[in-house]
């Protein structure tokens, strides 16, 4: 694999293309989670998916990163799946965390991949990983959760 700035590029077109199914289970996965702990959580939109995509790629370092990660995911399939599990789940979550962000947004993003992983399905074994990935990250990375409108832990600096 090679990649280029061209490439990068290329690969956030195919990210945003993922965008209907993508969407799709970051609020399967926000509705879940919102029934599982009693709250109302916002849909994501496909352009709030295409915003974050597009802060992520802003940075380039973070943006080749994302790049590599989600082209091994797509191209990746272990013959039986199984001896592949842990490569495609340590490079989803990996990728997950890219997309949400820091602390506690990064952590809560690889919580969440997992969630995402057993909802989303593909013939290819990292297909599914990438889909849970975007999904899993974006979700937690745009707002729409009450608990991260408010600080009430935050400190004044005056």
């Amino acid at each position: 694999m090679e990649l280029s700035p061209d490439a990068v590029v290329r690969e956030r077109e195919r990210l945003r293309e993922r965008g209907p199914q993508v969407v799709a289970l970051a609020n399967d996965v926000r509705d879940d989670l919102g029934g599982a702990f009693g709250v109302d959580v916002d849909e994501v939109t496909e352009r709030q998916y295409e915003r974050a995509l597009d802060e992520v790629f802003a940075d380039g370092a973070l943006a080749v990163n994302v790049a590599a990660l989600a082209a091994l995911l797509r191209e990746l399939d272990v013959t039986g799946d199984y001896p592949g599990f842990v490569v495609d789940e340590l490079l989803g979550r990996e990728l997950a965390a890219m997309l949400a962000g820091r602390q506690p947004l990064r952590l809560l993003a690889e919580a969440t991949f997992h969630y995402a992983d057993v909802r989303s399905d593909s013939a290819v074994a990292g297909g599914d990983d990438l889909d849970a990935a975007l999904a899993a990250g974006v979700q937690t990375r745009v707002p729409g959760w009450d608990w991260r409108e408010t600080d009430p832990f935050g400190v004044d600096p005056g």
